[in-house]
């Protein structure tokens, strides 16, 4: 990693703006997640949802594994920054959805996975209408990740992975939080990926990944911007994105979808954006770029990246098409449909950019990410992947207030966000305190 352009106060201002606003794309869109845009409608008005709801556990804010696996990402960036190092925080997510509460560190103690839990742990107890919706199981003819699907809350089975490395992957702040050991609809790619002790080297980009080759589910991309934040460089950010998706999910599109999100986030952290505009006077400053010029540059940049990637055919084509569809004007819900479900990569993504440029300025990050969750799809996945993009954009202070104010894990996302800006900006200092947070970093 390297410094950042921006001094640290900005750069911490934009990773908290990418993790926070992230979180609260995602608590926005998990109560209606499964659900089509009629029932929501029906449910909520003719507008669909305008704000924070309550879901079906009737509480307001929870995230869902969308924030659960972005925050392991950044721990995975701090202790390590490489391929094994997130693999390693990874299994502690998976951890979270094994047991009720932090698991014994013990290197020689028990680690069998923990037998269902009491509905008030969020564990067997199914959302009552899930696994019977019609929207969870109809899933789109192109969607080829059929194994990336929500596990529909089941406890989850089969050898623990940690049982033999615990003093490598239970260890550190994350897997203190108590609030972390809830399974919120986890993928199906995602918990199979990790289960298991097998060796892990991801494939040369354009081909099929060692594991779950077929699938191209979401779970890459709801998890990567962290790779943008305070990479050394765009294709740093977009190789070790797309390696670490592999981790998972082993499609081309599914990996290299990843890849280009962790572009455009290090795009609009870095502010790695040359001005295109004339200087107003010969030798005087440039003219500031408007927000929307700022996002639909880092997304075009990130776009000509991909390009340089065998198999980038289908990224590509989403990303033009989001690019082209906000260019229309008259957002709606129809029209984001129109980019897919986003229960698979590029559509997430394809989505999460087309509502960004519709509403690019800093006081309309709230439009959109109603606009990103209103929909018959994978609402909580656009909805993370537009508030990272906006919150890397303008910062922590253009998000909804009144929202924040109700999001889960508010303090431990916010702590989480300045110790990754400190490390990527080289600003940490090596403490006791630190390495009990982040040991081996």
């Amino acid at each position: 990693m390297r410094p950042p352009a921006r001094d640290l106060p900005d750069h911490r201002d934009r990773v908290r703006g990418c993790l926070l606003g992230g979180a609260l794309g995602d608590a926005l869109g998990a109560p209606v997640e499964f659900e089509s845009i009629k029932r929501i409608r029906r449910q909520y008005g003719p507008r669909g949802l305008t704000g924070l709801v309550p879901d079906w556990r009737g509480k307001v804010g929870l995230i869902t594994d969308d924030t659960q696996m972005t925050l392991f990402t950044v721990e995975g960036l701090i202790r390590g920054g490489d391929v094994a190092a997130v693999r390693r925080a990874y299994l502690r997510w998976l951890d979270t959805q094994h047991h009720r509460s932090p698991p014994p560190t013990s290197p020689g103690s028990p680690a069998s996975p923990a037998s269902p839990a009491s509905p008030a742990h969020d564990r067997s107890a199914a959302r009552p209408a899930r696994a019977s919706s019609p929207a969870a199981n109809d899933r789109p003819a192109n969607d080829r990740a059929p194994d990336d699907r929500p596990a529909h809350s089941r406890p989850a089975s089969g050898p623990d992975p940690a049982s033999s490395r615990n003093d490598l992957v239970r260890t550190g702040l994350l897997r203190e939080q108590e609030w972390l050991y809830s399974q919120r609809a986890p993928g199906n790619a995602c918990l199979s990926g990790l289960r298991g002790s097998r060796a892990f080297a991801p494939a040369p980009f354009g081909e099929p990944g060692p594991v779950n080759p077929d699938s191209k589910g979401c779970g890459t991309v709801m998890r990567s911007a962290p790779f943008g934040l305070g990479a050394r460089s765009p294709r740093h950010a977009f190789d070790l994105a797309a390696e670490c998706a592999q981790i998972t999910h082993g499609h081309p599109t599914g990996y290299l979808a990843a890849g280009a999100f962790a572009a455009i986030v290090h795009f609009l952290a870095e502010n790695d954006l040359p001005t295109e505009h004339e200087p107003a006077e010969a030798n005087g400053p440039s003219k500031p770029d408007e927000p929307a010029e700022t996002l639909a540059r880092a997304v075009r940049k990130a776009t000509d990246l991909l390009a340089t990637y065998p198999s980038h055919e289908e990224t590509g084509l989403a990303l033009r098409d989001a690019v082209s569809l906000a260019a229309e004007g008259g957002p709606s819900p129809e029209k984001v449909e129109s980019l897919g479900g986003a229960w698979v990569a590029e559509e997430a993504l394809a989505i999460a950019v087309y509502c960004a440029l519709t509403y690019p300025a800093p006081g309309d990050v709230g439009r959109a990410l109603l606009l990103s969750v209103n929909h018959s799809g994978d609402s909580d996945s656009t909805g993370a992947l537009c508030g990272n993009l906006l919150g890397t954009l303008h910062g922590e202070a253009a998000l909804p207030a009144a929202w924040l104010a109700h999001l889960e894990g508010r303090e431990t996302i916010a702590e989480l966000a300045d110790d990754l800006a400190a490390w990527s900006a080289g600003k940490h200092e090596i403490t006791d305190a630190w390495l009990r947070k982040y040991p081996g970093a």
